[in-house]
């Protein structure tokens, strides 16, 4: 079996490759940067951009059975040249926002973008799996700037509470889809294995760190006024609304990790010490020092 993986020098995706070569798999890569990409040696690396017709060589077909569809916009094009190459079950990397749940979703920037991508596989074939993560873990490095300068982090609604999934569980769930048929047709919600407040988010980083760390609430202005330069002002309006409804309604944990895996997820504690470097933090012989 070859799998074709695409947004391969991505968080979930350069796992994803990882953990099909420990398998035993064949892997070949979609990449916009094939020159600088840096995955292992076995794999077959293919230049290739699947957001515009035409952008990925036929050749990047061939021998192919199985593909990992990162979610990027205008994939209606590498699909339909999938399909039309013999590639036979599809993997889609979504949201689960598309799955419009609560009023929230419906419209949102997120909903919006994950839908039209899982549109482009379900309309053109039957043998699919879509993978709908909540909030990724990842999202946390937000604060990577507050935690690495010792400043405070500054949230609002801090009693809202949320799943924050591990990437790697994203990654290996996708390759249980991708390698066991039993998922086609199905849509599968994932989570981390816990639903955290932020405040205690930050208390799971803080242990992961080995650092005492202090967060601050503010308004929702306040969050607009400070991250407005950096945030398209959808994604925010999406972002406020998504933590101001999980005050009253936490976001629930979903099996799907386990599902898959046969295993919990990662905590987020676990994805903290994993993520050590990216706070300024290092690990020495007698212990977990600040750079």
């Amino acid at each position: 079996m070859t799998v074709l993986v695409t947004g391969a020098t991505g968080s979930v995706g350069r796992l994803l490759i990882d953990t099909l070569l420990a398998r035993g798999e064949s892997v070949r890569a979609i990449t916009r940067t094939p020159d600088t990409a840096a995955l292992p040696d076995a794999v077959e690396v293919v230049g290739g951009d699947l957001s515009i017709p035409g952008g990925v060589p036929g050749a990047a077909f061939t021998g192919v059975d199985r593909a990992f569809v990162f979610p990027a916009a205008g994939v209606d094009a590498f699909v339909d040249d999938a399909v039309e190459h013999g590639v036979e079950k599809f993997v889609v990397l979504s949201s689960l926002a598309a799955a419009q749940e609560f009023p929230r979703d419906v419209g949102s920037a997120s909903q919006v973008h994950h839908s039209a991508v899982e549109s482009a596989v379900t309309e053109r074939t039957d043998n699919w799996t879509i993978l709908r993560p909540g909030t990724f873990a990842a999202n946390l490095l937000s604060w990577a700037w507050s935690i690495r300068s010792g400043a405070p982090i500054r949230a609002p609604y801090v009693r809202s509470a949320q799943a924050p999934i591990h990437e790697a569980d994203v990654a290996d769930a996708a390759v249980a889809a991708l390698t066991d048929d039993r998922w086609i047709g199905q849509a599968v919600a994932l989570s981390g294995p816990r639903s955290l407040t932020r405040t205690q988010q930050v208390e799971a980083l803080g242990a992961g760190l080995g650092r005492a760390l202090t967060l601050v609430e503010i308004s929702p202005d306040e969050f607009r006024a400070e991250t407005a330069q950096f945030l398209d002002d959808g994604i925010l309006r999406m972002l406020l609304d998504y933590w101001r409804d999980t005050v009253e309604v936490p976001d629930a944990v979903r099996p799907g990790v386990a599902d898959l895996t046969g295993r919990p997820g990662r905590t987020l504690e676990q994805w903290a010490r994993d993520h050590r470097a990216d706070f300024g933090v290092e690990i020495r012989s007698s212990g977990i020092a600040p750079r």
